[in-house]
């Protein structure tokens, strides 16, 4: 544990999911899969165009409609019923496929094993503390039995924007009833982590696991209050 600053006393805790309580790269990696041989055996005209170009398809959508990025589920969505629009499907029947797979995508999204060590640290700690879920995922946190950890899971789409907008900070500083800079938001990410917490008052505590230096990450704007490199070094601060 590395500290860049002094601390306030930490009264509650706010975890970001994805890639800092589990590892979500090879999850994702799945999924897409999954979610590709899906759609080309079901929806055989959706093979018109290859993985790449429903890539490129999906980040044209969100030029054409930036708020698409607060809601990754609905992103999606869009993605497959547009596209099939595109490649020749009527309105209905494409709202039918992407109902279908997005269904199907929330229940792969959610089929994994969370590590014993996050389950260990995240009952420590709720046991002295409330604990918080701030995510711009769409994970099912009882599906990955994270739930009975948090007093409130806030979600980006259902419950604002994403990080590093104000809007689920604020949410879970209100719900806490405890002044922001005694409440530690934990993330592996730069901007959406630290910048957000840190842009919006709550302490904020870097989880890297990646071996990142501090100093040759370009992204990293403003430093967090502490860094770390396994969950289990947040036990030293109750």
């Amino acid at each position: 544990m590395h500290f860049y600053r002094s601390v306030p006393t930490i009264k509650a805790m706010t975890f970001d999911l994805d890639d800092t309580l589990y590892d979500n790269h090879p999850v994702i990696r799945k999924v897409e899969e999954q979610a590709s041989q899906w759609l080309y055996s079901q929806h055989p005209i959706s093979q018109r165009w290859d993985k790449t170009q429903w890539q490129a398809f999906k980040f044209q959508l969100l030029k054409q409609n930036h708020e698409l990025k607060h809601d990754v589920t609905q992103w999606r969505q869009q993605q497959v019923l547009q596209g099939l629009m595109h490649l020749g499907y009527d309105r209905p029947n494409a709202q039918i496929a992407a109902d279908e797979l997005i269904q199907r995508v929330l229940l792969w999204r959610s089929d994994f094993d969370v590590p014993h060590e996050t389950h260990q640290v995240l009952q420590r700690l709720s046991q002295t503390m409330p604990l918080l879920a701030i995510t711009n995922g769409n994970v099912n946190v009882e599906t990955i039995g994270l739930a009975r950890y948090f007093s409130l899971v806030l979600k980006a789409g259902p419950d604002g924007r994403a990080k590093p907008h104000e809007d689920m900070f604020a949410k879970a500083a209100a719900h806490l009833n405890v002044e922001r800079q005694h409440i530690l938001h934990v993330g592996d990410h730069v901007i959406t982590d630290v910048l957000g917490a840190k842009r919006h008052g709550f302490s904020a505590c870097w989880f890297n696991d990646q071996a990142k230096s501090a100093r040759a990450t370009p992204r990293l704007k403003i430093l967090p209050d502490i860094e770390i490199n396994q969950l289990t070094s947040l036990l030293a601060l109750v």
